[in-house]
Parts: C-alpha cells; structure tokens; sequence
C-alpha cells in the first residue's frame, strides 16, 4: 500500500501500540490521520505529535462500544475530511488473571471492545471504503490469537476471533479491491501490561518496534504481519512441535508455584 497523501484513521491511538502506529504513519508522509479513543486530553497530546510531522490530526473521542456515537462520528468524519484508505483497528483492553477466578465483568469489557467495538467501526468504514472501491484495513491481534495464554482466557479467545475475522474480510473484500491485514505482536512494553505478571522467558519489544513492522507489512501488502523473532520461533514451534510449545507455555507462564513445583507438575 502506498501511504502518501493518503488519510488513514487509528483507534486506541491514545496510548501504547496505538499511539506509536499513528505517529510512525504521520512520518510515511500521510495527508491526514483520525486518531479515537476515548480520552479526549490524551488523544490532543497525540494529535499535537502527529501535526509536528506537518501532518494534519483529527482528534475523534469514541467509545466504540457505543455504536450510534461511532456511527455519527464517522459519517461527519468522512463528509468533512473525505474518503478514510487505512483503517488500523488498535483499541483494546486485557484482564489477566486465572480463569476460575474471572469476573463476568471483566469478560464483557474484552468482548465489547476487542469484538463488537472492532465489528462496528470496520463495518461502517468498510462499507464505505467498498463504495469507493479502494482501502486497507489492519486489524491488530496478538500472538495470543495464534498460541492461547494461561491467564489470559478471555483475551485470548478475543485474539482468536480477530484472526478469524480477518481471514473472512480477506476473502470477502478481495473482489471490491480491499486488502485486509492482522497484526501479531508478541509481549509489548505498554502502560496495559505494566501491571501484568510478565511470562517467564519472554522479552517485551517497544510499541515502536510493532509500529514499524506494520509499516513494512503494508508496503509488502502482506495478510498476516508476525512482530519480532520471538514471534515467528513461537509460531514455527507451534506447527511443528506443538507438544513442545504447550510444556514452554505452560513453564513460563505466570505462577505463585515455584520452578521446581512447575516441572513437577508437567511429570503427571
């Protein structure tokens, strides 16, 4: 995809891989770029960010899950600024903690943001993007969609679903010349997962490192973008030896048991 003089619109860009997504793309000589989350202070910092690259910002405060609010934004949004080329669905949120422990609460909030926020703003951008017969959507997973984490259910099985998803887009827009994408980073030094137990073994990239791999999955037109070597070794380890990789997760993942309790354990 060709990224200059083109206008793209990011969600969750307040922060984390959001934020750094928008600002690398502001640097790819973009015209314009709609920024949402629901923040309104932070979103201005970003936008203040993004226009020092004399590229031009369009704050929108959304919360995604609310879809008449979505909706309206958006129509006035593509009445005053013209036709969105890039859709890069970033907003998300993730509750770790064990399964049996899981609050129903915390389960709806992944759903409704990770899932039906995603759904309602691609479908109402995609609609208009086959009318006018050209656009990229970017849907941001997580190797989390690929390879499932203990303590981690739900988001998981939220990751899961934008994998699916996209392969459907993929298929479906094809013939109305719109290229669907799904972005899979691996752990990401972000304020989310500040307050996370870390897995074992696992070394976080920066949001920057993400940003850019995304750049250099459009410009390729690549359908599923891997971020970093732990990535790709995770996901060969998982088509080959697939026993192998349930022990490793299962070794590093998060515990109150110690090393020795935890290979104990995988002898049962």
């Amino acid at each position: 995809m060709k990224l200059v003089e083109k206008t793209a619109l990011v969600t969750g860009a307040s922060r984390g891989i959001g934020r750094a997504i928008a600002l690398e793309l502001a640097q790819q000589g973009m015209k314009r770029i709609l920024i949402t989350a629901r923040n309104p202070y932070d979103l201005a910092e970003v936008a203040s960010e993004i226009e020092a690259f004399g590229v031009e910002a369009v704050p929108l405060a959304l919360d995604l899950t609310e879809v008449k609010q979505v909706s309206i934004a958006i129509a006035r949004a593509w009445k005053d600024y013209g036709p969105i080329h890039l859709l890069v669905n970033c907003a998300g949120v993730a509750h770790q903690t064990p399964f049996l422990q899981s609050k129903l609460s915390q389960v709806q909030a992944e759903i409704d943001t990770n899932l039906v926020g995603l759904y309602t703003i691609t479908r109402l951008i995609g609609r208009r993007m086959v009318t006018q017969r050209e656009g990229s959507i970017v849907n941001v997973s997580s190797l989390m969609g690929k390879i499932a984490a203990p303590t981690m259910a739900t988001y998981s099985a939220t990751k899961f679903a934008i994998v699916g998803f996209t392969q459907a887009l993929q298929c479906e827009l094809a013939d109305h010349n719109i290229r669907v994408a799904v972005l899979l980073p691996s752990l990401t030094d972000t304020d989310m997962v500040k307050r996370f137990d870390w897995f074992r073994g696992v070394t976080p990239m920066s949001t920057q490192q993400v940003a850019q791999s995304l750049i250099r999955g459009l410009h390729r037109d690549a359908p599923e973008i891997v971020v970093g070597w732990q990535g790709h070794l995770a996901l060969w380890g998982d088509r080959f030896a697939p026993w192998l990789m349930k022990q490793i997760i299962r070794l590093a993942a998060p515990s109150r048991r110690s090393p020795l309790a935890l290979i104990l354990s995988l002898s049962r």
